[in-house]
């Protein structure tokens, strides 16, 4: 059975950066795409960012500049660097994991950014 966890959200001032992790056991993690999402009160989720098993990225247009998604193969983690935080992307992140060649995606349950004065 896959689990996907997110850790790192929290509580910062606009113009700050934090870092959030997502670790996935029980898959093949080097063969997945991994992706954030986000979910904000009232708002439809969001695709946020997404890496692929051989390093492709993609963000969404409202991040380019600020986020960074990185993988570490070794230690089966994603991660989401987010920089300049700006209030409307207070949200909760989720992560996701899916194998290449399979349709079924492993969510994790979420992480709670709050970016406020």
């Amino acid at each position: 059975q896959v689990q996907v966890v997110e850790s790192g959200g929290g509580l910062v001032q606009p113009g700050g950066s934090l870092r959030l992790s997502c670790a996935a056991s029980g898959s093949r993690f080097s063969y997945s795409v991994m992706r954030w999402y986000r979910q904000a009160p009232g708002k439809e989720r969001e695709l946020v960012a997404s890496i692929s098993n051989n390093g492709g990225i993609n963000y969404v247009d409202s991040v380019k500049g600020r986020f960074a998604i990185s993988r570490d193969n070794a230690k089966n983690t994603v991660y989401l660097q987010m920089n300049s935080l700006k209030p409307e992307d207070t949200a909760v992140y989720y992560c996701t994991s899916r194998e290449i060649g399979s349709s079924v995606y492993y969510w994790g349950r979420g992480t709670q950014v709050t970016v406020s004065s």
